[in-house]
C-alpha cells in the first residue's frame, strides 16, 4: 500500500498495481472478520492468565478490527482508488491502532512461548 500511495496515481482502473491493491485490500478485509474471536480462542487454548485482562484486550482488538474493516471496505467501495486515498487509509488511526494491537499481543505471546533465560 505504501508503494501504491507513492506512485501518485489518480485511480486504479486498468492498472496492474490497482488490481493488486484491490486484491490486497480484499484479503485484508477478509482477515479482519472475526479477528477478536481469534484472540479469544488463543486465551482459551493457551489458558492465558489473568484471563480477565486478556478478555478485556480481546474486546479492544475486536473493536479496532471493526473500525479498520469499515475504513478498508469504504475504500474498496470506491469506483476509483487514487494514491492519495490509499495514503489517507495508511494514515488512518484505526488501521494504525489495530496494527499496534497486533504487535503488542504478538510480543506478549512470544514471551509466553519462550521462557526467559
Amino acid at each position: 500500500m505504501l508503494a501504491y500511495a507513492a506512485q501518485g496515481l489518480s485511480g486504479d482502473a486498468g492498472s496492474a498495481p490497482g488490481g493488486q491493491l484491490r486484491e490486497i485490500l480484499t484479503r485484508a478485509a477478509a482477515a479482519l472478520h472475526g479477528l477478536g474471536d481469534v484472540v479469544s480462542q488463543l486465551v482459551d487454548e493457551e489458558r492465558l492468565q489473568p484471563a480477565d485482562r486478556y478478555r478485556a484486550y480481546q474486546a479492544v482488538v475486536a473493536d479496532d478490527a471493526r473500525k479498520a474493516l469499515a475504513a478498508i471496505e469504504l475504500v474498496l467501495a470506491q469506483a476509483s482508488i487514487s494514491s492519495q486515498l490509499i495514503d489517507n487509509l495508511n494514515a488512518s488511526i484505526h488501521l494504525r491502532a489495530l496494527l499496534t494491537d497486533l504487535f503488542l499481543i504478538d510480543e506478549i505471546l512470544k514471551g509466553i512461548k519462550q521462557p526467559a533465560t
